[in-house]
């Protein structure tokens, strides 16, 4: 299990996302699923599948008509506005904090390849995009929203996943809203590292100051500059 940056809901193990909340709105807009579908470039039964999973995770969410002088067609339920009402606070929720909120490592770049430079940072060598800069003393930016948790005993394969940045640290404290909280984790060489997260991937991990986690960033949300 890991608490990723984007924006979901979460029940029995389905996650519902942007992706999810576009179709809904769609399939409202347009009036079924196959005209949806369309409208998205989706094929139907992709589509058609996707609603099925939901559905069976999260209850009904559309009501369908076939037929009859109308000619049929689809709305949602009442469960699905509330839930593109909950989707919608929460993922302003995360974007209010994730604007303002980010890690800044100091550096010295130890190697170039293209746009992307490594760092030596206290907390270990970080990648980063360094295109506007040849500095060897740089300071390093990661957003909180980048940063992706995982438990010790969960977190993939380095070579698995193409978040390449990973440091073992501890949960130094917790921030909790209602449905946001910033982590902040303690990691090597006194540096601490700002994680945004759902509630619900709080209780899912089981975090709480002390526990120890694996923190994870991909080189393509991390960004060189110089240093001031």
């Amino acid at each position: 299990m890991d608490a990723g940056f984007e924006a979901h809901l979460r029940a029995d193990e389905v996650e519902f996302d942007a992706a999810d909340a576009e179709l809904l709105r769609t399939i409202d807009a347009e009036g079924s699923l196959n005209r949806a579908a369309d409208a998205l470039g989706r094929s139907y039964s992709r589509a058609h599948q996707r609603l099925t999973a939901l559905e069976d995770a999260l209850g009904p969410l559309v009501v369908r008509q076939r037929g009859g002088s109308g000619g049929g067609g689809s709305r949602l339920t009442d469960e699905a506005r509330d839930l593109l009402a909950r989707f919608e606070r929460l993922r302003a929720e995360f974007t209010g904090t994730a604007e303002v909120d980010e890690t800044v490592l100091s550096g010295s770049t130890v190697a170039r390849e293209g746009e992307l430079a490594t760092v030596e940072t206290p907390a270990g060598r970080v990648r980063a995009l360094a295109p506007e800069t040849d500095a060897e003393v740089v300071q390093v930016a990661v957003r909180a929203d980048a940063v992706t948790l995982h438990a010790p005993d969960d977190a993939p394969a380095a070579e698995a996943t193409s978040a390449r940045n990973r440091f073992s640290g501890t949960v130094a404290a917790i921030d909790a809203g209602e449905q946001v909280a910033r982590v902040l984790v303690d990691v090597k060489g006194d540096a601490t590292l700002a994680a945004l997260v759902t509630m619900s991937s709080v209780e899912k991990l089981d975090l709480r100051a002390g526990s120890e986690v694996v923190a994870s960033f991909k080189a393509t949300a991390t960004r060189a500059s110089p240093r001031e």
